[in-house]
């Protein structure tokens, strides 16, 4: 009796082990469906914020290629007897804007000579004598100077504002324009002397900034700094963007 009372219990046990692991067998397969359903929503749920960045940028660029042109013609329209050298700063700038601003990235190379033509056109603004200083803090031996990383025309707004809004008149006006590249990082950093008939809080539709702002957010994320500030009479702007940690979270998406 007791020899089947064991082996009552033996096969007891073996059952209840059988059903055990048939459960968790059951159970595992389960998780592992749905791991991979989640991974599946989780691939196309990233390709549709994609494609809605994109068509962002789209629609932000192509607002923007038309406003820069504008301006640019403004300009050299109000001083026609640079008309020629401007003319050959314009055939660059619109190289670049017809086949490089079509490209997602360019090398910060690339946009900062870009920005160098931008702001030799808008010189015929301004008297001769007038305190216009560009500056270069760039290290070309570095290995991202000559990347494609940057997103193109990601320079026009400040530029375009601090020749906009600088007080071109008084005799200790200035604008400040320095380009620094230097650790894998793109710095901009623009300044100007307020001009008191220019009114920086009620820019024509703001749009310049909002653009910059909404690209800046779509492609860098957390990867870069916008500072807008005013001290006394002199109106600061300076973009700081980290392009190593930018690729290397472009890379960790890839994989």
């Amino acid at each position: 009796m007791e020899s089947n009372d064991f082996q009552f219990y033996f096969y007891f046990l073996v059952a209840a082990l059988i059903l055990v692991v048939g459960i968790a067998l059951f159970l595992g397969y389960k998780l592992f469906k749905s791991l991979k359903r989640k991974e599946v929503i989780e691939s196309q749920f990233q390709q549709l914020e994609d494609k809605v960045n994109n068509l962002q940028l789209e629609t932000l660029e192509a607002k923007l290629n038309p406003h820069l042109f504008k301006n640019i013609l403004n300009s050299i329209q109000s001083h026609a007897y640079q008309t020629y050298f401007a003319l050959d700063k314009l055939a660059n700038v619109l190289d670049y804007i017809l086949y490089e601003s079509r490209k997602k990235f360019v090398t910060p190379k690339d946009e900062i000579e870009f920005a160098c033509n931008l702001i030799e056109i808008n010189k015929i603004k301004v008297s001769p004598l007038f305190e216009l200083k560009v500056k270069m803090k760039v290290k070309e031996d570095e290995l991202l100077y000559n990347q494609k990383l940057i997103a193109p025309m990601i320079s026009i707004d400040l530029i375009e504002n601090a020749f906009k809004h600088a007080d071109l008149q008084s005799a200790d006006a200035f604008i400040s324009i320095v380009f620094e590249f230097k650790e894998s990082v793109f710095s901009l950093t623009v300044s100007n002397k307020i001009s008191g008939k220019s009114k920086l809080s009620k820019e024509k539709g703001g749009f310049g900034t909002q653009t910059l702002e909404q690209r800046l957010k779509i492609i860098y994320k957390d990867h870069f700094k916008l500072d807008r500030f005013v001290e006394k009479d002199v109106y600061i702007a300076h973009l700081k963007i980290n392009l190593l940690e930018h690729k290397a979270e472009m890379l960790a998406a890839r994989r």
